[in-house]
């Protein structure tokens, strides 16, 4: 597996990276959750700008990001907008989706952005996933130019890393969907991959840790998966093991069911690396 550098750390070495996630509604709130942030055991942050109340306001998104940057320092962010769909706080179209990214991207400011994979498809999610006009079925990749790979490219020439990103918050689909989503996003061109499903069962939670230990060993890219809800919790701390590289940590507030606290998490995450791997 490829690893992947942003600033100081390398994701897809050693123990799963903590990210914190920011979700402040004000500019005010966004830096206090950052100060306190440093504070913490974290590698990286994420700005999840879907919490922001002028995130579509485009001078307010650069000079909050200005400002994050700078209490921030040296330690990585991450740029998220997270739809509705998946699990976000707001509405937005693919246009404007895509104008967000691109302009965080060019700011500077940020070093990875997280890019839904189905933000980019023609249909809604199922067992053969079609992204603007190139079906990913059992042969195990799609066709032809997309908005998707597109945008990576753009991403990519300001310098940033990209993390393309599949949600689900009302199931954990079959193995072979899993392995095609992922399959999706490296075909696609991204740097890192990432799943979180909502499990029904402990069965569910075991097929997300099957498919993450064996794409794993076969996929270029580090991974990112997770079990949401405490039924998945376990998905969250085992990413040593079964080969998830970032696992997401709590400051405050947390920004999907399952989190917990992240000194708690920096805590078991040693004792893993220390007696179990």
């Amino acid at each position: 597996m490829k690893t992947v550098a942003v600033r100081k750390i390398i994701i897809g070495e050693g123990k799963p990276k903590i990210c914190i996630p920011i979700v402040g509604t004000t500019r005010k709130g966004i830096l206090e959750e950052a100060r306190e942030l440093k504070r913490l055991p974290a590698d990286m942050a994420e700005w999840r700008a879907d919490w922001y109340e002028d995130v579509f306001e485009p001078g307010q998104v650069l000079e909050t990001a200005g400002c994050l940057r700078e209490v921030l320092g040296e330690l990585p962010l991450l740029f998220t907008f997270r739809t509705k769909k998946e699990g976000g706080e707001k509405e937005i179209s693919v246009r404007d989706y895509t104008d967000l990214n691109k302009s965080a991207a060019r700011s500077g400011f940020i070093d990875l952005t997280d890019v839904e994979l189905f933000t980019y498809s023609s249909e809604d999610r199922g067992s053969s996933l079609s992204i603007n006009g190139g079906t990913l079925g059992e042969a195990g990749g799609f066709a032809g130019e997309n908005a998707l790979s597109r945008l990576i490219e753009d991403l990519h020439q300001e310098r940033v890393k990209v993390i393309v990103s599949s949600h689900d918050f009302s199931r954990t689909p079959p193995q072979k969907e899993l392995f095609a989503r992922l399959a999706a996003m490296e075909q696609a061109g991204a740097d890192i991959l990432k799943i979180a499903v909502m499990p029904r069962s402990r069965r569910d939670v075991l097929d997300l840790l099957a498919v993450t230990l064996e794409m794993g060993e076969s996929c270029q890219c580090p991974l990112i998966t997770m079990s949401m809800s405490s039924a998945g919790m376990v998905s969250r701390l085992t990413g040593e093991i079964f080969g998830s590289a970032v696992t997401f940590g709590a400051a405050g507030k947390a920004s999907a069911p399952g989190q917990i606290g992240a000194v708690e998490l920096a805590g078991i995450l040693d004792i893993i690396h220390h007696y179990g791997v």
